[in-house]
């Protein structure tokens, strides 16, 4: 039986959107034509900031069929670095005419001194962090005055420094911060293998009600451990782990990643029915009736 928890939060008001696919421009005509498959797309503002022509036009046969989602990569919210401002100002620019229900980035930081890298490095897990970085979060919301997600990583080393475990890490930063979560599956998986602990248990002890969107994904295996590629098909422990947090919280949407080694669009489609059937199977709600309550009525998530 699903056991699903409502609770008051600073981001009842995320509509429900239901199934959707990140924005890719090799499967764009495709994807664009599957309405009937897809409900929302995510997509990365950093493919699309400063850029006109092919790449504007792109955004905006998008935003015609589908809601969107921003999905970011440069925030570098644990950084010490003070936020990027011609970054934040090309954001504000972007979302006042995209419109995105709501934009997240990852629970890591990727800059120090005005350098960036190309990863999501891991932070220290210390009660100073939790700190520095809901001051950081509860500052985006402010200057966005919309949702702001964070995303756990996956991640492939643990800091010496580490006060806390994982869970009680991301737990305690959406709680100061009164944040929500865009919580990653896959992620939790790998590093549930390469760090031997229980996947279940570290979902147990966050607050799933705080999940507004879920990513799955697949990854590849190596000797040394598994790796978060978002290349492969999605393998059955992760799937049983999608279902397990569907019986368990209401959110406001499930995407499906692929981000290398892109397929043929036919070939993901299986995975897309298949994460729309453990969403009717776990008593999600119907999204064009959500959809057209919230055009009528103003629907609010929990």
């Amino acid at each position: 039986m699903s056991i699903h928890q409502t609770q008051s939060t600073g981001f009842q008001g995320c509509p429900v959107l239901g199934v959707g696919l990140g924005l890719r421009r090799p499967l764009l005509e495709e994807t664009l034509a599957a309405t009937d498959l897809i409900d929302w797309l995510e997509f990365t503002p950093e493919n699309f900031m400063g850029r006109g022509g092919q790449s504007r036009q792109m955004l905006e046969r998008a935003k015609a069929k589908f809601p969107l989602v921003s999905h970011g990569v440069s925030l570098s919210i644990g950084s010490l670095d003070p936020f990027n401002q011609e970054y934040l100002q090309e954001l504000d620019e972007m979302f006042a005419w995209t419109q995105p229900a709501w934009f997240s980035d990852h629970l890591c930081f990727s800059s120090i001194g005005g350098d960036y890298f190309n990863d999501l490095l891991p932070l220290p897990r210390t009660r100073e962090a939790v700190k520095h970085l809901s001051g950081r979060i509860q500052a985006l919301q402010d200057r966005f005055q919309r949702p702001v997600l964070i995303e756990n990583i996956s991640q492939y080393l643990n800091s010496p420094d580490d006060e806390m475990n994982d869970a009680a890490f991301i737990s305690a930063i959406l709680e100061e911060a009164d944040a929500a979560l865009l919580l990653d599956v896959n992620n939790v998986y790998v590093n549930s293998v390469n760090h031997g602990f229980d996947p279940i248990q570290f979902l147990s002890n966050i607050p799933l009600w705080r999940v507004v969107q879920i990513h799955i994904a697949g990854h590849h295996e190596f000797p040394e451990g598994l790796v978060d590629t978002h290349g492969a098909p999605v393998i059955d422990p992760v799937w049983d782990l999608l279902r397990w947090v569907l019986q368990r919280c209401n959110p406001c949407g499930v995407m499906l990643e692929r981000d290398t080694y892109l397929p043929e669009f036919e070939e993901l489609i299986p995975e897309i029915q298949q994460i729309r059937q453990i969403w009717r199977e776990t008593g999600q709600p119907d999204v064009t009736k959500t959809m057209m309550a919230q055009s009528e009525v103003g629907y609010v998530a929990s």
